[in-house]
């Protein structure tokens, strides 16, 4: 299993901090491995005391996970104050994993989580070997040393913060506007996250956000893809979160880990289309390794939330049988292409292969089905010759791709009885 690791402090309440994290990184299906850099006594109304863990317990937990765990990606939360900085910089300075500050300063109920000398010791020494910083607007005003109040005050924050090489996620929620806008400034272009506004974003919701990207990031995603689907993830976060006590709501950070249900009707989805497959194809229609159809969980992170047929269907004494049950993560070429067509389109979550004739590929064109052709010259991958596919259709998702290379079809639809009815019609 992948390891993510949280540097943060311990929230009494469970609704932030490590708690919050471990939650989060565990919903997205990965281990969280944890530094607490400090103790808390707080609730939903009040942070009462703190104890900062001293900086030799610190390293001493620091250098005990990363001698041992093959961390994937580490995320720093609550960090209190400059010594605490040093120590973490100096042990993981070197360290291949990304690293995704969460710059936390004051609590959501308003009160301090820093003392004077963390501002200065994390623009100095923390940002500029970090992948990611995460602030919200407060957290993006002491940063830039500036007041934010509109989008270009938003965008040039980012360009302040960022100018010693780490992107930035300005998080919009406390800023005044109706739709929330979160600003991502990578590589000094932006992109822009828009969502409706929801009840007020809750008790550990920086936390939660942040260690969903980690999490992600961990599982292999790039750093664009991370931030689009936790902040997706993220949305359904808020909008579940709960409460606990007299003071501010809880997020939720276990929303996906509630996805079992969905799990298992897609498995289910993806057995029934294959028996469907057994009885509908003809055999000459068949790859000489076997054909498979995959059909994503909603806003899947990766193939490992994709499931298809275990090993394939394959042609055995003149039929198609399966050679297994439906699996996650068992058709990893298919998916890399079903994954980059749900970044334009996430309703778009099933798709499967047959070998491409030029018949089929007539009748394709004679009744009316969108397709696309593949040029795989100079060998580009998958994701990227779908996102050409994607492009030359201005944006539309085709119906069918046609790869040339490997002499196959894929077939794409919202799900498998759309995939099959396309089927159905070229047959």
């Amino acid at each position: 299993m992948r390891t993510a690791l949280t540097i943060a402090g311990s929230d009494s309440v469970g609704g932030a901090g490590i708690q919050a994290d471990i939650k989060a990184m565990t919903a997205v299906g990965v281990h969280a491995a944890t530094v607490i850099t400090a103790v808390t006594a707080q609730n939903t109304c009040k942070v009462e005391e703190i104890y900062p863990i001293p900086p030799e317990m610190i390293q001493a937990q620091l250098e005990a996970v990363l001698k041992d765990c093959k961390v994937k990606a580490i995320k720093t939360g609550m960090l209190y104050n400059a010594e605490t900085v040093e120590v973490i910089v100096d042990t993981i300075e070197d360290h291949e994993a990304p690293l995704i500050v969460d710059p936390v300063m004051v609590a959501t109920v308003g009160d301090d989580l820093c003392d004077k000398s963390l501002t200065r010791a994390l623009k100095e020494d923390l940002l500029p070997i970090c992948e990611l910083v995460t602030p919200n607007k407060q957290e993006a005003e002491v940063l830039a040393n500036m007041k934010i109040s509109n989008k270009d005050d938003a965008m040039f924050a980012c360009e302040i913060i960022g100018k010693q090489g780490s992107s930035v996620l300005l998080k919009g929620g406390h800023i005044n506007t109706n739709v929330v806008t979160d600003y991502l400034y990578l590589s000094s272009e932006f992109t822009e996250m828009r969502y409706p506004r929801l009840n007020k974003a809750g008790h550990g919701s920086g936390c939660v956000l942040s260690a969903y990207i980690t999490a992600n990031m961990a599982m292999g995603n790039d750093l664009v893809n991370s931030a689009l689907m936790s902040r997706k993830l993220m949305q359904e976060a808020i909008a579940s979160q709960y409460e606990i006590g007299e003071g501010e709501p809880v997020v939720n950070p276990t929303v996906k880990a509630g996805n079992d249900k969905v799990k298992t009707s897609v498995l289910e989805a993806v057995d029934d289309a294959a028996r469907k497959l057994m009885d509908l194809i003809p055999i000459e229609l068949v790859l000489k390794g076997g054909i498979n159809i995959a059909y994503a969980m909603p806003n899947a992170a990766g193939p490992e939330e994709i499931a298809a047929v275990d090993r394939r269907l394959v042609v055995h004494n003149g039929m198609l049988v399966k050679n297994g049950p439906a699996k996650l993560g068992s058709a990893e070429h298919l998916s890399y292409v079903l994954l980059e067509i749900m970044k334009e389109n996430p309703d778009y979550r099933c798709i499967m292969n047959i070998l491409d004739t030029p018949d089929t590929e007539d009748i394709i064109e004679e009744v009316g089905l969108r397709s696309t052709k593949f040029n795989r010259k100079g060998k580009p991958s998958l994701a990227e010759m779908t996102k050409k596919a994607i492009a030359e259709l201005h944006g539309k998702i085709p119906d069918a791709i046609i790869d040339r290379e490997e002499k196959m079809i894929r077939i794409v639809g919202k799900d498998p009885n759309d995939v099959l009815d396309k089927l159905e019609s070229i047959l």
